[in-house]
């Protein structure tokens, strides 16, 4: 065999195998990202859908939250304002997961069969920027 006909063949070789490892280290490691909307519309096209490892990012339903303090586990509700689901969440929520309006949350974990999704990582996301709180007098506190 000729030494650049050798040397083709390795190269292919290596490129095919380093190609071979990023693909699968995407499935592994990949996730869906979804809203609501999108997480019920792809559960009803393919019922194979539930118990995937996925991200959803919504809002959280203001007065839904249900706190278990005992076992740090914490039940809320999520929506997009059209499709929402009750989320469960065992552990310790972010600072910025507080029972204020419009809390944005993106939530890691799977979606059961019995339409609650089963969080392993709760990501609340905080405002853009902070306003001090003026008191009436018109100064900063």
């Amino acid at each position: 065999m000729k030494p650049g006909t050798r040397f083709a063949l390795g190269a292919v070789l290596i490129v095919g195998s380093v190609s071979l490892m990023i693909v699968q280290g995407i499935k592994q490691t990949g996730t869906y990202f979804l809203t609501p909307t999108q997480l019920v519309a792809r559960t009803e096209q393919d019922p194979h859908f539930f118990n995937i490892g996925l991200k959803v990012s919504a809002k959280v339903v203001p007065g839904s939250i249900k706190r278990d303090a005992m076992h740090q586990r914490v039940d809320f509700a999520i929506s997009d304002g059209t499709k929402s689901f009750p989320v469960t969440y065992v552990g310790l929520v972010p600072d910025t997961f507080t029972d204020a309006n419009d809390i944005d949350v993106v939530v890691e974990g799977k979606l059961g069969r019995d339409g609650t999704f089963h969080a392993t990582d709760v990501i609340a996301k905080c405002g853009s920027r902070y306003n001090a709180v003026w008191q009436q007098s018109g100064k900063k506190t």
